[in-house]
């Protein structure tokens, strides 16, 4: 990764660390945008904010963990102010991809317990239609073959077609999530209708979760060459 996009992706976290204030119950999102906002988190933490974060993989919860930044968990703060993640795809409805690093079901789960959601990404995330990002499918690790015909099926249906992938960690093991699942990678390089789409994969045995999340993002801050921009969804 580039040392322009890491800036960018900095300075989109450091502007959603003006919409925290003491008291609140934050959500922390997984992935290299999120790790920005959780050290600039820190940063202020150490000058006296006074937050509770909720991570949403074991990896993020580790990096909070070093910098100590006060957590908890959903079963102690089931609803939390604000959540601040990042993500793989943001369409124009700030329907959005996630699960490139392979927290998509805590992720959601932490989203959808937030009030608002406020994601933080680079500019280049931005996209006219979303797809070109593999979709991350999670699922569990009984089945996988029979798993993938009925994902392929709801596709199909919803108008989508592409190769399916198992994910595997840089060293050719199985990628594992937190949860104990595995992930497929869709290929459907185009999804017209995600809301469907995200439907016929919730109705699949075996499928746990999927990487399309509709109507969680509230805001969301991309950063270009331009600067920083603030998009709300409608």
């Amino acid at each position: 990764m580039s040392t322009e996009a890491e800036t960018l992706k900095r300075q989109a976290a450091a502007r959603a660390l003006e919409y925290v204030r003491s008291g609140m119950k934050l959500g922390l999102g997984t992935g290299s945008t999120a790790k920005h906002f959780v050290e600039l988190l820190a940063e202020r933490v150490g000058e006296g904010l006074e937050v509770v974060g909720v991570p949403t993989s074991e990896v993020t919860r580790a990096q909070a963990e070093s910098l100590n930044v006060p957590l908890g968990t959903l079963d102690e703060h089931p609803v939390l102010d604000l959540c601040i993640d990042g993500a793989d795809e943001i369409g124009p409805d700030l329907t959005l991809i996630k699960g490139g690093g392979g927290a998509l079901l805590r992720e959601k789960i932490v989203a959808s317990a937030a009030q608002q959601m406020i994601v933080i990404a680079d500019a280049s995330k931005k996209v006219d239609r979303l797809g070109t990002f593999p979709l991350p499918i999670e699922v569990v690790d009984f089945g996988v073959a029979a798993i993938r015909r009925g994902i392929d099926r709801a596709a199909r249906a919803a108008g989508c077609e592409g190769l399916l992938t198992l994910r595997r960690r840089p060293d050719g093991h199985v990628f594992v999530t937190d949860q104990g699942h595995l992930i497929l990678d869709a290929a459907y390089h185009s999804i017209t209708d995600p809301a469907a789409l995200a439907a016929r994969l919730s109705e699949v045995p075996g499928v746990v979760e999927h990487g399309l999340f509709i109507n969680l993002a509230s805001r969301v801050i991309l950063a270009g060459a331009g600067g920083v921009s603030v998009i709300d969804r409608a």
